[in-house]
């Protein structure tokens, strides 16, 4: 058996104070300064130096809102003098999308590289838009060898990009046809550009630092090729450059030491593609699409071509389609070009990489469910460098999380940290799910479970199709 794959991490504590969602309110005047305070023992040990903090009003604050939620000190208190309290700060991190609970969530994972455990458990909806109308089948959960990462099978999360051929031919029991090229990941996760709003130039050396820790691939402007500065010779390989519509191909030394390169879809694409096999014909070329109003279809007419071999379809930054009224979300529109090929008889023979609205780990499974082949994050890797996504630099203030001042050790530590435990999550869900190899979780939809579906086979006869607002 391989040895398996394995991505090496270290805590990385944050460099500012936490922004927590809770806060215990301690009305003082009526304490009864118990000698057994339920606050000394608090299990997270949250409490214990309190004076200590005291002394420093500013750590005081971040100690104030690191309790864990778990309710034993409101609970256990015999004057009831405790009480919850959502911490105001905390309410207006994020965009909508990227909820508060999202952001601490991979805040707490870039650091420990640990799997989150909630302490006063899930309290919130049972459905909702985007991902949260889906759920994952854990009908398999009992089988004791496929116990997520402490299992004793081997649970493969690596994936190909590229196009497959759609059968084999032998001669005198040799293989014949000839292998169209690959590029073997051992996680299906690549990391994608920033928007350009979102954009550090320092980060760029960091996030191909993290590609390298964990094995997969960043993609990089190929006009902002120089930002990479001396780590670019040596890790060629984990680069896939983007090339716009209008720029010039990257030099042939480049091009024949890439495994994969990205080109911005439009007219004249297949001589694009004709140009760079010219130079290295083992290189896997992808196209990007915008999934905008024409996206999905646009796709579909891509996957038919057979000089296509990956095809990365990118939605906003929330996983909404683009240019549209009433916007598709990713997991939706996936779905659909999935199948449409799976009619066609050729989705097994092209790779499809899925960006935006990839939020949480939980995420990228269920768009491997709907029909993705690998996913492409970018706005995580951010939020784990203690960015609030509170758009101060968007609106051309100076970034409360020194976003640009940070070090490449720090960086790519975090970074490293959260791809590692998104590894870790889609093994466990792998596993709960009987699953052996990434590869054939993609589409499995009778894995999942659709609220729209559910909704519609149990009111349907009854009241008809909903309709979307």
């Amino acid at each position: 058996m391989p040895k398996k794959y394995h991505i090496d991490t270290k805590k990385i504590p944050p460099r500012l104070p936490k922004t927590g969602k809770f806060g215990i309110v301690d009305w003082r005047e009526d304490c009864a300064r118990c000698h057994n305070c339920v606050k000394k023992a608090c299990v997270y040990d949250r409490y214990r130096q309190e004076m200590q903090y005291i002394k420093d009003l500013e750590e005081f604050s971040a100690m104030f809102f690191e309790c864990m939620g778990c309710f034993s000190c409101v609970q256990k208190c015999t004057k009831g003098l405790l009480a919850l309290t959502v911490n105001p700060q905390y309410e207006r991190m994020g965009n909508g999308y990227y909820t508060p609970d999202i952001i601490l969530t991979t805040w707490n994972q870039a650091e420990t590289a640990g799997i989150p455990v909630s302490g006063a458990g899930y309290r919130g909806k049972f459905t909702g838009s985007g991902f949260d109308s889906m759920w994952t089948d854990m009908s398999e959960i009992v089988r004791p060898t496929r116990d997520g990462i402490h299992g004793r099978e081997y649970i493969s999360t690596s994936v190909d990009i590229g196009r497959k051929p759609k059968l084999l031919s032998f001669e005198n029991n040799e293989l014949t046809t000839v292998l169209p090229p690959l590029v073997d990941l051992p996680v299906p996760i690549v990391i994608d550009m920033f928007p350009e709003e979102y954009h550090f130039p320092s980060l760029t050396p960091m996030l191909l630092a993290a590609a390298v820790n964990t094995g997969t691939m960043v993609i990089v402007d190929w006009e902002r090729h120089d930002l990479l500065g001396t780590y670019k010779e040596k890790h060629l390989s984990n680069i896939a450059f983007y090339v716009g519509k209008d720029a010039s191909l990257p030099t042939p030394e480049i091009l024949g030491k890439l495994r994969l390169i990205e080109i911005a879809d439009g007219n004249g694409i297949e001589d694009r593609i004709k140009e760079i096999k010219a130079v290295n014909p083992r290189l896997v070329v992808a196209v990007r699409v915008e999934l905008d109003s024409r996206g999905e279809g646009r796709s579909i007419e891509l996957a038919r071509n057979p000089a296509i071999e990956a095809i990365h379809i990118v939605s906003d930054i929330n996983g909404n389609q683009t240019g549209v009224e009433k916007p598709k979300f990713i997991k939706d529109m996936t779905r659909h070009i999935h199948t449409a090929l799976v009619k066609d008889g050729i989705r097994d023979e092209v790779t499809i990489i899925a960006g935006g609205g990839i939020a949480l780990a939980e995420h990228m499974a269920k768009e491997i469910i709907c029909g993705a082949d690998a996913i492409a994050i970018n706005m995580p890797l951010l939020i784990g460098l203690e960015c609030r996504f509170c758009k101060s630099c968007r609106d051309g203030f100076d970034c409360p999380a020194k976003i640009e001042s940070i070090t490449a050790e720090y960086g790519a530590g975090r970074m490293t940290n959260l791809i590692a435990v998104w590894h870790d999550q889609l093994i466990e869900v792998m596993g709960a799910m009987g699953m052996r190899e990434a590869r054939r979780l993609r589409g499995e939809t009778g894995r999942a479970l659709f609220f729209e579906d559910i909704e519609e086979e149990t009111f349907g006869r009854l009241f008809g199709k909903r309709i979307s607002a």
